[in-house]
Order: C-alpha cells, then sequence, then structure tokens
C-alpha cells in the first residue's frame, strides 16, 4: 500500500491554471499533489553570445525553491551569494528538455527563459517544473505566432516527465516526498509527447534493480507522460 492510498499505476491529482501572472508572455501554475510551481516564460529579442548570427533562437531555465516550500525554513540562495548544485543541475535539465521540444530554427534569433518557483515541494519538482514549463513555452510562443514574429510553429513536441520508482518492492508511478525520501530506486523520465525518449535518470537508492524492473518503470512514465501531455492540452486549448 502506498503511503497515499494510490494505486502503483496512478499519478496524483494533476492541475495546470494558465495566465497567473500579468506581465510574462506566458505563465502557468502546475500542482501535482502538494507540489506546486509557479512557472513564467519570458521572451526576449536576443540570444547568448555563441548563437548570435546563427539564426537559431535559445530555450533556456532558471528553477528556484521559496524558503518555506518545505516542512522548515530553508535559506534563500541570493543571500548565500551563490546557487546551491542541486539548483544548478535542475534548471539546466529544465532547459535541455524543453529544447527538444522546439525548432530552434523556426524560432529564430530570440531567447525564451522559463523561470520556474517552487512554492510548494512534496517531490518531483523538476518533472512538474518541465511539464508546467513546456505550457509557459507554448503560450509565449502562441503570442509570437499572433503578432506574426515567426511565420511558423517551432514546437515540434509537448514535453512533460514524471517521476518513477520502486517503493516497497513495487514500481510505482509518480512518487511523492514520503516515497521519494524511501525508494530504493528512484528515477526521474522526460519525454516528448510523440513518445521520444529526451532523459531518463535512474538510480539505486539502496538497492539495485535489473532490466525487467527498468522497463516496469519505463512503462508507467509513458503512462503519466501521457496523462500529462492530456492535462497540458487542455490547459492551453
Amino acid at each position: 500500500m502506498r503511503p497515499s492510498g494510490r494505486k502503483t499505476d496512478e499519478m496524483r491529482a494533476v492541475s495546470i491554471e494558465t495566465g497567473v501572472t500579468k506581465h510574462a508572455e506566458g505563465s502557468c501554475m502546475i500542482r501535482m499533489g502538494d507540489t506546486h510551481v509557479l512557472c513564467t516564460a519570458t521572451i526576449e529579442p536576443r540570444v547568448p553570445p555563441f548563437l548570435r548570427n546563427s539564426g537559431l533562437g535559445w530555450v533556456t531555465a532558471e528553477y528556484g525553491m521559496l524558503p518555506r516550500a518545505t516542512d522548515s525554513r530553508m535559506r534563500r540562495e541570493a543571500t548565500a551569494g551563490k546557487q546551491g548544485g542541486r539548483t544548478v543541475e535542475i534548471q539546466r535539465l529544465i532547459g535541455r528538455s524543453l529544447r527538444a521540444g522546439v525548432d530552434r530554427v523556426a524560432l529564430g534569433e530570440r531567447q525564451i527563459t522559463i523561470d520556474c518557483d517552487v512554492i510548494q515541494a512534496d517531490g518531483g519538482t523538476r518533472c512538474a517544473s518541465i511539464t508546467g514549463g513546456f505550457v509557459a513555452l507554448r503560450l509565449a510562443v502562441n503570442k509570437l505566432l499572433k503578432a506574426g514574429d515567426i511565420t511558423s510553429d517551432p514546437l515540434i513536441s509537448n514535453v512533460a516527465a514524471v517521476s518513477c520508482g520502486i517503493y516497497a518492492g513495487q514500481s510505482v508511478l509518480d512518487l511523492d516526498y514520503p516515497e521519494d525520501s524511501e525508494a530504493g530506486v528512484d528515477g526521474n523520465f522526460i519525454l516528448l509527447g510523440n513518445g521520444q525518449m529526451v532523459e531518463v535518470q535512474m538510480s539505486a537508492e539502496g538497492s539495485t534493480y535489473n532490466r525487467a524492473q527498468m522497463n516496469e518503470l519505463l512503462d508507467l512514465a509513458e503512462k503519466g507522460v501521457s496523462e500529462l501531455v492530456a492535462v497540458q492540452n487542455a490547459a492551453v486549448a
């Protein structure tokens, strides 16, 4: 029995509310159970120096957690004067995951920055950030298309992510914090809406796993991502 009472292949309740901020070109609040992340997209008419005059666009991301996103207060990284290694790792993951769904030639020489701010954390914050980040990106691109700034849709496919792991000897979908903290195996699966895989992060957290178990987790991830893509599409319809 999972702590939440969910079935092994059952996602937490997922919702995506769009247009939650006034100024960003795209914004949403994604809620995956008790994990809540604010995602905003900002369009800028420039690209990093290494892409100037290349004709290619760029999508990048920043990630952060509010001090009371968890059960005890965390110090703001700005007051420490630097980002932690976990933060840097996650925001790079978000950026490269979202770029996998973008035709950067069609985007043109501009940058879209996705900001993901974790309001409340209960496991799976990076997956929620990627899933919500794509919705913010979709909304921003829609504005470019409507304004005529680009002539073809640069988004190749949806991008979504979900965690899966082995908890109490069972393969389970969409780990919350009580499961994540006790899982023998923990993985994050980032997929395109067309089924192509972008990245898989799997590690043993106290027990090893075999090929059959890895396949079980991948099957669960594909099921979860298909459900997330449906929620994304409904949010931007």
